[in-house]
């Protein structure tokens, strides 16, 4: 169990799940996997104007908290793929929701401009 997971448990669910899957971009990195696997420049040109770096060190957190499947075939060169683990799939329906209030919320914006 990674260290900020380890210490939300201690504090309440709802810090859990921040631990998890809060942060940049990990709700991103989730909602297009749940159109199926990807290798990472697919991923990272699905996500947007993240930095591999960045993107690399969300998907290994994600990987160790048992949200995503790393997949790497014995080939020349090496290809990686990532996918969602049935406990990361879980998070459709929140993903989803946040997706729809993301979006309801821009167009609230929009609307004040």
């Amino acid at each position: 169990m990674r260290e900020p997971v380890r210490r939300a448990t201690q504090a309440c669910p709802v810090e859990v799940a921040i631990a998890v899957v809060g942060g940049a971009w990990k709700m991103t990195v989730v909602k297009h996997l749940l159109g199926g696997p990807l290798r990472f420049g697919a991923l990272n040109r699905a996500v947007g104007p993240v930095t591999p770096r960045v993107l690399t060190r969300q998907l290994r957190d994600l990987e160790a908290d048992g949200i995503v499947h790393r997949e790497v075939f014995p080939q020349v060169p090496p290809r990686v793929e990532y996918s969602l683990t049935p406990l990361g799939e879980s998070l459709a329906g929140l993903v989803r929701s946040l997706d729809a209030w993301g979006e309801a919320y821009t167009d609230r914006l929009a609307a004040t401009w």
